[in-house]
């Protein structure tokens, strides 16, 4: 009888929200944390920083236990500890001496949910027996979107009926979707993401392959070509719409993170009738005239316009990466997807960085920050076409050598 992984692709859809909840929720409390806690805002933002390389911590040691506990333990390991952080954001300010201690452990939690539904998750749709690899892949993806659109919205309607202050309540509602996702993964099939009689390549191996070292640099540029700019999204709303914050996060990273999305879930609907190098390449050079409409326009309403065509056009970049290097590295395995993933948490971390760097140098002028880092997207482009000439060679060699 053949096996139903239907339930599996709805999982893999929720895991991408479970991770958009523990990304996204916490920012919106940073400031109830100063006032109700007295914590500076020195400290919030070490949350962030903690959050982060926690999850590039778990990526580059995934690699060495998910094969030995297996997909499914692994999987259900990162819901609970999800749940758990969450929980902790709770229960553990009020039950320790020192309230940031009890949130930083919190957060150590979560993130250590996080870092390992990031490297699951898309090995685990890869897995599944699908028509149209690209086009799962995307999709899946941008429910990670959708959940950080779904998170904001919900959270601030939330607060504006019942008030900031009964943020618990709020919380203990999010604690349900990793809950119950882990109660999913427990019964729903997992394929192996080998075929039977082949084994995965070792890092080592990996390490050693020129094709590796192409698809690295595409993820680190397709991390960086997002973050770069969603992470200034907010302030560029504020100066050129003159609005609150409020309303600058909703014209700012939520327009792009629906854009993003929207693009994700184009390519999940109609990828089989694209090329997804011309795809991705299209969406590249998109990027680059984002950026230059963002730090060259004149006016700040259309630096907005930029960011959220930036949005739009990053879109296909992570997922296109995971989809390349699936299909190019066949037997890569977990090691593959966790090196993949920690790439791309390097480049999200790496691209607001030299925005922010430039800027400061530049006079706190942001938009010399985001003109310097155009770079990624023309990185990301030259390793499509590098991809690409890989690719030709090693047809052209199979021809010749049938």
């Amino acid at each position: 009888m053949k096996t139903n992984y239907q339930k599996t692709i709805y999982a893999c859809f929720v895991g991408y929200i479970v991770q958009a909840i523990v990304n996204n929720f916490v920012p919106l409390l940073f400031l109830t944390f100063e006032g109700s806690y007295h914590i500076p805002l020195s400290q919030i933002t070490m949350l962030i920083t903690i959050n982060f390389g926690i999850q590039l911590l778990v990526d580059l040691l995934s690699a060495g236990f998910v094969d030995r506990i297996g997909y499914r333990a692994s999987v259900v390991t990162a819901h609970v500890f999800s749940a758990l952080g969450l929980l902790g954001l709770v229960v553990l300010p009020e039950l320790l001496p020192n309230a940031f201690a009890g949130i930083l452990a919190a957060v150590v939690l979560y993130a250590i949910g996080g870092g390992l539904i990031e490297v699951l998750i898309s090995p685990i749709m890869e897995s599944c027996p699908t028509d149209n690899k690209e086009k799962a892949m995307s999709l899946l993806h941008s429910f990670y979107c959708w959940g950080h659109v779904g998170v904001v919205l919900l959270s601030t309607l939330f607060f504006q009926v019942f008030g900031i202050e009964n943020w618990r309540v709020v919380t203990c509602i999010w604690i349900l979707v990793p809950a119950g996702n882990a109660l999913v993964f427990l019964k729903a099939p997992i394929a192996s993401l080998v075929e039977e009689g082949e084994r995965e390549m070792t890092i080592r191996e990996l390490c050693q392959n020129k094709v590796f070292w192409v698809l690295m640099l595409m993820m680190v540029c397709a991390g960086a070509s997002e973050q770069a700019v969603s992470q200034w999204a907010s302030t560029f709303a504020e100066r050129g719409l003159g609005v609150g914050k409020t309303l600058g996060d909703l014209a700012g990273p939520m327009a792009f993170a629906v854009l993003m999305g929207s693009a994700r879930a184009f390519y999940g609907k109609f990828g089989d009738r694209m090329d997804l190098d011309k795809f991705m390449a299209g969406s590249s050079i998109l990027c680059v005239a984002a950026y230059l409409c963002i730090s060259l326009a004149p006016s700040p309403l259309l630096s907005l316009v930029g960011c959220g065509v930036c949005g739009l056009s990053v879109g296909i970049m992570w997922p296109g990466s995971f989809s390349k290097a699936s299909a190019s590295l066949k037997n890569g395995g977990t090691a593959l997807f966790a090196l993949l993933a920690l790439g791309g948490d390097l480049g999200c971390s790496g691209g607001p960085t030299l925005v922010g760097y430039i800027s400061a140098a530049a006079s706190d002028d942001l938009k010399k920050g985001i003109l310097a880092a155009i770079v990624f997207p023309l990185l990301l482009l030259m390793g499509i076409g590098m991809l690409s000439a890989f690719q030709r060679k090693n047809s052209a060699k199979i021809y010749k050598n049938p």
